[in-house]
Order: C-alpha cells, then structure tokens, then sequence
C-alpha cells in the first residue's frame, strides 16, 4: 500500500512543484481557508492512484468534502488525503507545504506517507517501522533511512503551528517546562518528531483529519503517540455528532515517545 501512497504523492508533487514556480490565483472556501489549483490538481491525481489500486475501499478527501462528496465511512477503513497541507505556506512561498495519504481501520491510522516536494523529501510509516526519503530532481527516491523517536533529552524542544499558535500552547510549554518552540507549517511537525529531532508537537485549536492522519501514521510508526487531552490515543473517522464538525480533530499533543502520554487538561486551565 505504502508503494502506491509513494508513486501517488510523487507524482502529485510535481504538479505542484510546476504551479509552485509559475504561480497561481487563490481562492477562498467556505470555512474561509485558502486554497489552489494545486490543491485540486494534486486531488485529482491521488484519487486516481487509489481508485485504480483500491477501488472499494473509500476515501475522504480534503477537496472532495469542501465539495459534498462524502462517501460513507460507517464501520468500513478508508483513506484521509489532504493533497496539500499548508496551503497558506504555499501561497505564502514557504516550502514547508506536504501531500498527505493516509490508511485508516478502526479509527486507527495504520499507514501513511508525507511528502514534502519544495524540500524534496517525504516520510512514510506502517506497523512498527518509518523511514525519512530522500527525492531526487527528477521526483525519484535516491535514498531511504529508518527513522525512530529519540530519547528525552535535557531539555526538550517543541513544535507549534506556525500559522495557528495560540495563547494555549504557549500555557502548555510553560507548563511542561519547556523553553524551546519552534515554528513549522503542515504536517512536517509530525515528521520530525518521528526522526528524533523534535519531542513534542501541542495543537489547541480545529484541525481536519485529513491535516493529521498521514504524519500521525508516520510518528506512531516511529515509536511516537498522539492523544487528546484525556491522555487518549486520537481517532480518525469522527462523524455523526462525535465532533463539533464531521472528520474534526479535538485538541491534541503528539508526543516523541510513548511515555509521555498523560492527561494533560492542565495546560488548558488560567
């Protein structure tokens, strides 16, 4: 399946990557967030890939929903693919933009791949092993590295979103007695915590499914975690009432290592 993730989302970074260079209009959704023709081109593309190679199994994807196009999820695994995270940095010229595909069973994101065409790498994860992939000029795989969360260290560096951080987080690394943040779009902050430079990513705040699933996938590969703040792993597939808007994520903190998974409804508190 990751094979298929990897040839998708390669193909779907270069498209981006040519209206990266020749630039293009931006529009605005009805939740007022950005988006491009890159955004739907790159759809376009992954969706084909999936429905080529797994035509039953369904899929929820970013532009798709914004659509209407929902298909039903109900007891079934399905896919999350947000074809490109970090919109705002990508109008905004920034290359931490990445294509997202995700595998999810059970509420649970059992494989994922992030691709990070501007910085010509891409991450990838299943059942127990993640690798950083390194990616040529002609959109190719020159070299694949095993990845792994890193110890806790002396002290302890944190990510924030850096279009999204908020008064909460800054209360969190206070809290946490943590000094260092640094500030990084999309979901490459999942990325790094998986490959060890990082150990702690907090999000206070609405985010998507389709935003999270595939670097979540990536990180728990790695030996990381994602919970929410009763200190429970964060689920995927969130309809019919179970959130405050179908396929939305609760606030939640992804964590570099599987012990630090605790309640932490402190750092929500004046």
């Amino acid at each position: 399946m990751l094979a298929i993730f990897e040839k998708a989302a390669l193909e779907a970074g270069r498209t981006i990557i040519a209206i990266f260079e020749e630039g293009c209009a931006v529009a605005t959704k009805a939740d007022s967030s950005p988006v491009t023709r890159a955004d739907e081109e790159a759809e376009r593309i992954i969706l084909a890939h999936l429905a080529q190679s797994y035509p039953d199994i369904p899929v929820i994807a970013e532009e798709s929903v914004a659509a209407g196009h929902v298909p039903d999820i109900e007891g079934k695994a399905f896919f999350l693919v947000d074809p490109l995270d970090g919109t705002r940095e990508f109008v905004d010229r920034r290359p931490e933009f990445t294509v997202n595909i995700a595998y999810v069973d059970h509420g649970v994101p059992l494989a994922g791949f992030v691709y990070a065409p501007a910085l010509a790498v891409a991450f990838a994860g299943k059942a127990g092993h993640a690798e950083k992939l390194l990616i040529g000029a002609d959109f190719t795989v020159t070299e694949r590295i095993a990845i792994t969360v890193r110890a806790p260290p002396a002290t302890r560096l944190a990510l924030a979103s850096r279009s999204h951080k908020s008064p909460a987080t800054d209360s969190f690394l206070i809290d946490q007695s943590i000094f260092e943040c640094t500030n990084i779009g999309s979901s490459l902050k999942f990325c790094l915590l998986a490959e060890g430079k990082a150990d702690v990513y907090p999000r206070f705040g609405r985010t998507m499914e389709w935003d999270t699933a595939a670097g979540d996938a990536v990180l728990r590969a790695a030996g990381g975690t994602t919970v929410t703040m009763d200190g429970l792993p964060l689920t995927y597939g969130k309809t019919g009432g179970k959130a405050d808007f179908d396929f939305a994520n609760p606030d939640f903190i992804s964590w570099g290592g599987k012990d630090r998974a605790v309640p932490l409804r402190t750092a929500l508190q004046p």
